[in-house]
Order: C-alpha cells, then sequence, then structure tokens
C-alpha cells in the first residue's frame, strides 16, 4: 500500500454498556475488591466463625429470601417456622412480608429481617462439634467402666449403694430419656431459626445420650454384681412414691407445646431445681463415701453437659429476649408468669425426693442444705435473666 492510500474508515459496532446489573455487579458486605470472602450475615465478632458459617441464616426466611413465601404449610394453615409458636417475641418480627413484584427477585428486608436471627451457640456447636464433643465422653466413660472391671472396683460397693445405684440411679435414665426425646427434639422443630434449631437439637443429643450411657452402666452392673436387679429402675420410676413428684414434672414437660417454654422450663427451672439436685447433690457427693468412684464420672459427664454447655446456651438465648429492645418487659412478663407455674412444680417433685438422702450408708450433706444450695444457684440464674425470684422459693 503506498503512502498516499488512506486507511479504511472506521466500523461502526455497537458498544457494551455496563448496567450494573451484570452477574457479581452487585456490593455486598464482605464483597469488596480487597475481600476474598463472601458474607450474607453480621458475623457476631470481628471475624466470622465456622460455627457462623454452617448455621446462620442456612435456614431460608420469607423476610428475606423465600419471594414465594414457605413452600409447604400444615393443616391448621401455620407455614414454615411460625414465629408464633412460642409466646415469647423478637423485634422486626412484626414487620409485614416485603411486597413481591415483578423483578424483585428473593429482595426482603435488610439482615437481620427481625432479632430471632441474632442468637448465637455461645459453645459454637455444629456438626462436627456434636459427634466429637459426645465420642469424647463415651470413650471416656467407658475406659472407666473397664478398669473398674478389670481391678474389682465394683465389689467394694456398700451392700446399701448397690440397691440404691440400682433402684434410683438408674430411674433418672427415664428423666434424661424423656427431656432429650420428647422436650428438645420436639422444641428444636419449632424453633425460628437454625441457630436456635441446632442449640434445641444439641442439647436433645446430651440428653439421649447420658441416658444411654446409663442404661449400659446398669447392664455392666448386671454382669459384675451379683444379684443387681437391671430391671429394678422400671417399677421404681412407675410406682415408687419418691419419684412420682419427678415422674410428673416430667410429662408435663413433655406436654409443653410452646418451644420456648419447654427450653426455659427444663434448663432454667427444672435442671437447677431437680436435675442438679439429684445429679450433683446427691449422687456425686455420696458416691465416694459408699466406695463408688465410677458412678460420679457417669453422673458427672451429665453435670457437665447442662452446667458447662447446655445452660450457657439457654441463659445467652434467654438474656437476648429479655433485654430486646421492642418485647423486652413483653418478655419478661411471659417469664415470670412460666416462673410462678413451673418453680412451685419442682420444688414440690424436689422435696418428694428428700427421702433418698437417708438411704445410702454413708450420707451426703443435709437435704436442706443441698436443697438451699440449688436455690442459691437459681436466683443467680434469675439475675442474669433480669428476671425476680418468686415467691415459692421462700417457703
Amino acid at each position: 500500500m503506498s503512502t498516499t492510500e488512506q486507511a479504511p474508515p472506521e466500523r461502526s459496532v455497537p458498544k457494551p454498556e455496563l448496567t450494573d446489573a451484570e452477574a457479581g455487579a452487585k456490593d455486598f458486605p464482605g464483597s469488596a475488591a480487597e475481600s476474598r470472602v463472601f458474607e450474607y450475615f453480621t458475623p457476631k465478632k470481628r471475624r466470622r466463625t465456622h460455627y457462623e458459617d454452617v448455621t446462620v441464616d442456612v435456614q431460608p426466611d420469607p423476610m428475606h429470601y423465600l419471594a414465594q413465601g414457605w413452600g409447604y404449610a400444615f393443616s391448621d394453615g401455620s407455614a414454615g417456622y411460625p414465629t408464633q409458636w412460642t409466646a415469647l417475641k423478637a423485634w422486626g418480627e412484626d414487620k409485614p412480608l416485603p411486597e413481591r413484584y415483578p423483578g424483585s427477585g428473593a429482595a426482603g428486608y435488610p439482615w437481620p429481617a427481625s432479632g430471632w436471627h441474632e442468637y448465637r451457640d455461645p459453645n459454637g456447636e455444629w456438626e462436627q462439634t456434636i459427634y466429637e464433643y459426645n465420642s469424647d465422653v463415651v470413650t471416656q466413660l467407658s475406659r472407666n467402666i473397664d478398669t473398674a472391671r478389670q481391678t474389682k472396683a465394683f465389689a467394694q460397693w456398700n451392700p446399701n449403694w448397690v440397691r440404691f445405684v440400682q433402684n434410683h440411679v438408674g430411674a433418672w435414665m427415664h428423666v434424661e430419656h424423656g427431656l432429650g426425646t420428647y422436650v428438645f427434639c420436639q422444641a428444636q422443630r419449632a424453633a425460628p431459626t437454625n441457630m436456635h434449631n441446632t442449640v434445641l437439637a444439641v442439647n436433645g443429643t446430651h440428653k439421649i445420650r447420658i441416658a444411654q450411657d446409663l442404661a449400659l452402666y446398669n447392664l455392666s452392673m448386671t454382669e459384675e454384681l451379683e444379684g443387681f436387679d437391671g430391671k429394678a429402675h422400671i417399677e421404681t420410676w412407675k410406682s415408687d412414691p419418691v419419684w412420682q413428684g419427678v415422674r410428673e414434672t416430667v410429662e408435663r414437660l413433655t406436654s409443653l407445646e410452646d418451644w420456648a417454654e419447654a427450653n426455659f422450663a427444663t434448663n432454667v427451672v427444672f435442671e437447677p431445681l431437680l436435675g442438679e439436685l439429684f445429679r450433683s447433690r446427691l449422687v456425686m457427693h455420696a458416691a465416694p463415701a459408699n466406695g463408688d468412684f465410677i458412678t460420679a464420672t457417669v453422673m458427672g459427664s451429665g453435670e457437665y453437659d447442662y452446667a458447662q454447655r447446655d445452660l450457657r446456651a439457654a441463659r445467652a438465648m434467654f438474656e437476648l429476649l429479655s433485654n430486646d429492645s421492642e418485647f423486652g418487659e413483653t418478655n419478661k412478663a411471659t417469664m415470670q408468669q412460666w416462673l410462678s407455674t413451673w418453680v412451685d412444680q419442682c420444688l414440690t417433685a424436689a422435696r418428694t425426693l428428700q427421702p433418698l438422702w437417708s438411704q445410702p450408708d454413708a450420707k451426703p450433706g443435709r437435704f436442706e442444705d443441698c436443697l438451699d444450695q440449688s436455690k442459691d444457684r437459681f436466683i443467680d440464674l434469675l439475675k442474669d435473666l433480669d428476671l425476680q425470684p418468686p415467691e415459692e422459693l421462700r417457703k
């Protein structure tokens, strides 16, 4: 081409125009250019945890993502995970569902849409930690029992203590099984967020595991102790007058339809006033003095489940609701009503257990002293929740 020839004119081709409708154009928390993570929720602390990654907002909600509402409903018309399944309330739950229109996609309220989504399990439990923790507990208990068998430690027990474990420690497995299966496993289905579901399921897992531990322990003693009746606990639970107050209380707990009341009545009232009273202040204190260093470890695993894990989770749950910015006072009034019902029930059942304190040869502390210690712990728990101790505690 000679130097005098002109270059061909530029062709007229449509140029692309960016409209911010492209994938990845939307800004989300954590989507800044320098970030390598995607976050659709606000972490509780500075950095999100693995627990939050696999738990927070995993359960979808029409307030956020379900543009067409819940995909199923029950026969009474309620759908999904209604917040009306408990008398307690959290800020924002009274908002109307977001308006839907063509092109709105899954748009809803900013996260979190309500105070229910603020809850975090302080133990950070998720699937892997559940299996690891319970596996560790069962492994340690199995080793303790195997060692006791090899060293003939069961033969050192006082005769009255053998009967006590046979009848009354065995009866406690019915308490744990009833609460785990019919209180927490039912409550976890009704709770409104995946964070609540998970922590209640974990609580139920702990209860069912300790019931199984006690059942297997009962079988071990049937093999090791001559004359030990491995079925005696059934008749004790069904007919012994000492246990009928506890049995009635557990059966009433299993009949509760309000999932939050079931959790509150069990973890905040029943466990401090009855569970710890029997497990810790009676069995774990009396066992060593009666030549038994094994039963205390079995019962102690259930005590640790409650005192160090389940109670922490329940306290965090109800503290959040008692301090709710919109419904805090209403929630505290509701919880005070629950206290007036369940404290009297549990104290009556606790006093029905009093004859057990005189059965071992080497006795624990006085029943009234043990009960006063349980009451003091219970009052401290109520202070954390900004609740008033009911009059029944003075009786």
